[in-house]
């Protein structure tokens, strides 16, 4: 991971000044005054989910709809002072060439591509939301009047930022806030991609090796994934706890080594999760679920439908005219081996039978 000193420095330096940068991000609202009372906060998307689920993928496609507007790389560190930095930039602005993202993943970056940018005002409002022991589930009683208000604010800047209509999200700890989000923004609506929880684990286990690769390289790494509020792998890896029975399993297995057990019990505690919201509540017809198989084995049909579904209708045309390549990395299970793939089946088996999915792994034998 090359981590350059200065965005490690300014990132510090950004955590460390929080508060500070609260209190200038509710004086840049006042002075954008009424520029930001004319910003409509319409039908909101929020992706979330669980990491390596496909959401970086699906936010790419959202953002290349005209009306879009995205957090993008070039908001951070200083994201509680989007309009200010953003056009800071713009006078620092140089081109640069697309480069592979840490994950070596296929996905390529620039600082105007699209990313979750999100987690830092909500660590700073709701500071329980990664504690390694405490619930992270934040619902419409937990309601915070002084951040709903930063956040709509925020979202408005966005928007201005970006002269886009419809706001798009990707925060995969958001799945913990469906709840709330949903009753701070009545017309949302929820994108919780999934993935075969087999090829989901294989992934999570590769992800957390290479990050912890990385911060052996470079001590900085882990200081550098806490402030952007990346807790998914690596040394500073915390369970998403949404019940305490599957927190202290899951704890239990990563400090024995188990790492595809821990995660195979996260991946069940998620999902089962938004299953029980998507049937046993009001929420759940504003919740549609993207397989990442489908997606990648007819992206077409599954961005048409998901694109109905968010009422994001203009520019669809033209871009599933054009879709880039959308393809699965493959089906070999590297870094699980059977035994790991049984136990993670066992664990996971009653909720993914509940979205189809069978022991089966290739993506043509998925129901």
């Amino acid at each position: 991971m090359n981590l350059r000193t200065t965005d490690f420095l300014l990132t510090r330096f950004a955590q460390g000044m929080r508060p500070v940068l609260k209190l200038l991000g509710d004086a840049e609202t006042d002075l954008l005054g009424e520029r930001l009372e004319r910003v409509a906060l319409d039908r909101p998307v929020f992706i979330a989910g669980m990491a390596r689920s496909g959401s970086t993928i699906l936010l790419n496609l959202f953002s290349s709809l005209p009306n879009v507007g995205t957090h993008r790389y070039r908001d951070f560190p200083f994201v509680f002072v989007p309009y200010a930095w953003n056009r800071f930039q713009n006078h620092m602005a140089h081109t640069e060439a697309p480069i592979e993202r840490p994950h070596r993943d296929r996905i390529r970056i620039t600082k105007d591509s699209a990313d979750a940018f999100e987690e830092p005002l909500w660590i700073h409002s709701f500071p329980f939301v990664h504690d390694a022991a405490g619930p992270h589930v934040l619902k419409a009683a937990k309601e915070d009047v002084a951040f709903d208000k930063f956040y709509r604010e925020h979202l408005r800047k966005i928007l201005l930022v970006r002269d886009k209509r419809r706001y798009v999200s990707k925060g995969n700890y958001n799945v913990s806030r469906l709840e709330y989000l949903g009753n701070l923004f009545p017309d949302a609506r929820f994108v919780v991609p999934i993935r075969h929880p087999l090829q989901h684990v294989n992934s999570l286990v590769g992800q957390h090796r290479l990050f912890t690769k990385y911060s052996t390289e470079d001590a900085r790494v882990p200081d550098y994934m806490r402030a952007a509020g990346h807790y998914e792998f690596g040394p500073q890896r915390v369970p998403v706890n949404l019940d305490d029975t599957s927190r202290r399993q899951i704890t239990e297995a990563w400090s024995q080594g188990a790492d595809a057990l821990g995660y195979a019990a996260m991946w069940r505690s998620i999902y089962a999760h938004v299953d029980r919201l998507r049937r046993g509540t009001p929420l759940g017809s504003r919740i549609i679920m993207v397989r990442y198989e489908d997606l990648c084995g007819d992206p077409a049909a599954v961005l048409r439908e998901l694109f109905n579904f968010c009422e994001l209708t203009e520019g669809t045309d033209a871009l599933l005219g054009a879709l880039p390549e959308i393809s699965s990395p493959g089906s070999t299970l590297r870094n699980l081996n059977e035994a790991d793939c049984a136990e993670v089946w066992r664990e996971t088996c009653e909720v993914a039978q509940s979205f189809g999915y069978r022991r089966a792994t290739p993506a043509r034998q998925l129901a």
